[in-house]
C-alpha cells in the first residue's frame, strides 16, 4: 500500500494515543535491526488484539503481529503498514482437571509459562524453558527444543480468522511439520491470528522438573552464542544440521558489515551492535549459496522475512 493511501487519520481516531507513528522496528526485534513501520500498536489483552485485528482487516490495512521479536528479520526499509505488538500475557494453570493444563494468551512468554508450571511440579514444558519467544510464536512456527515441540504439547489454539471469526483449532488442523504449520504457510495478507492456546501438562515434582530445565539451560548456554541474534537462522535439512553445513562450507566467523556468523554455532548470525538488516541478509544469501554449491543442499529459512527483500530468493519471502 502506498503511503498516500495509508488511512492514518482514521487509525488515530480508532486507536488514539496508543498508536505510534514511524516507529523504528529495531527496538522491537531481538536482532536489533529493522527500519520504521508506518504505525505501531501495542495490545495488552486478547480482547484488544481481536479488536485491532478486526478493525485493520475491515480497513484493509496491511499489518503484522510481533511478539518477542525473535525469529523475524525486518528489512532496513521497514514495514508499510501497522505492526501490532502483542503484549497479551494472561495465563492460568488448571490443576482441577485431569490431565492438568495451562491456558495462555498468545503474547505470554513461553519460557515464563514453563517456569510457572515447574514451580507446581507440572511437566511437559521443560523443552520451552530456553525458548525466547511467545506462546503465539511457538504455536505459529511449531517451536521446539530438546526433543519437545508445540505439536506434542498443544491441545487447542483459539484462532481469529479474518472471514469466519473466532475458531478453535486442533493440532491436526494446524498441520504441524518441522518448524512449520498451516498458519505459517498461509498468505501473510489475511493470515489468521492466534489469540490463546491451551497446553497439556502432567504431574511430576518441582525438583524433577527443575532439574530437567536446568540441564536444558546449561546445554543451551554451552552450544548457543550470546549476543543479538534472531535465533536459529535456517531449518535443519533432513538428516543433517544447518550449522554443520555452514561451518563445513568455511563460513564460521564470516563477517559482513556489522554482522557475523557465530564462531560458536554457525546457524546463529550475530549483530555486533552496528549491523544493518541488509548485512544479515547478505550473510543469509552467502551461506545459502555456498552450502548449495558445495553440498547440493538448499537451506530453508527458519526465520520469517518482513518488508522488502529483493536480494533474497522469493521462495523464502513471506
Amino acid at each position: 500500500m502506498k503511503q498516500k493511501t495509508f488511512p492514518l487519520p482514521r487509525l488515530r481516531e480508532l486507536f488514539g494515543e496508543a498508536l505510534q507513528e514511524n516507529a523504528v522496528l529495531a527496538n522491537y526485534t531481538t536482532a536489533h535491526v529493522g527500519g520504521p513501520a508506518d504505525a505501531l500498536l501495542p495490545v495488552h489483552t486478547a480482547a484488544e488484539l481481536e479488536r485491532a485485528a478486526r478493525l485493520l482487516w475491515e480497513l484493509d490495512v496491511p499489518f503484522i503481529l510481533l511478539g518477542s521479536g525473535s525469529n523475524v528479520l525486518v528489512s532496513d526499509s521497514g514495514f508499510r503498514g501497522v505492526v501490532v505488538v502483542n503484549r497479551a500475557r494472561n495465563h492460568k494453570i488448571d490443576l482441577h482437571h485431569e490431565p492438568p493444563s495451562v491456558w495462555a494468551e498468545s503474547g505470554a512468554n513461553i519460557g515464563t509459562i514453563a517456569r510457572q508450571a515447574a514451580l507446581r511440579g507440572l511437566s511437559g514444558l521443560e523443552w520451552a524453558a530456553t525458548v525466547p519467544g511467545t506462546v503465539g510464536g511457538a504455536v505459529f512456527g511449531n517451536a521446539g527444543a530438546h526433543g519437545g515441540d508445540m505439536a506434542g504439547t498443544l491441545t487447542l489454539a483459539e484462532i481469529l480468522h479474518p472471514d469466519t471469526g473466532r475458531e478453535e483449532w486442533t493440532v491436526e488442523r494446524l498441520q504441524y511439520a518441522y518448524r512449520s504449520s498451516a498458519l505459517k504457510s498461509s498468505p501473510a495478507a489475511r493470515r489468521p491470528i492466534i489469540l490463546s492456546a491451551r497446553m497439556k501438562l502432567s504431574h511430576s515434582s518441582p525438583a524433577e522438573v527443575q532439574a530437567r530445565m536446568d540441564e536444558f539451560t546449561a546445554q543451551r548456554r554451552s552450544t548457543q552464542p550470546p549476543g543479538a541474534s534472531l535465533g536459529s537462522m535456517f531449518k535443519n535439512p533432513p538428516g543433517d544440521y544447518a550449522g554443520r553445513l555452514i561451518e563445513a562450507a568455511g563460513l564460521k566467523g564470516k563477517r559482513v558489515g556489522g554482522a557475523h556468523i557465530s564462531t560458536q554455532h554457525a546457524n546463529f548470525f550475530i549483530n555486533n551492535e552496528r549491523a544493518s538488516a541488509s548485512d544479515i541478509g547478505e550473510l543469509i544469501a552467502l551461506a545459502r549459496r555456498t552450502v548449495e554449491q558445495k553440498f547440493g543442499v538448499r537451506l530453508e529459512l527458519e526465520v520469517e522475512l518482513i518488508g522488502d527483500w529483493p536480494a533474497l530468493n522469493g521462495r523464502d519471502q513471506s
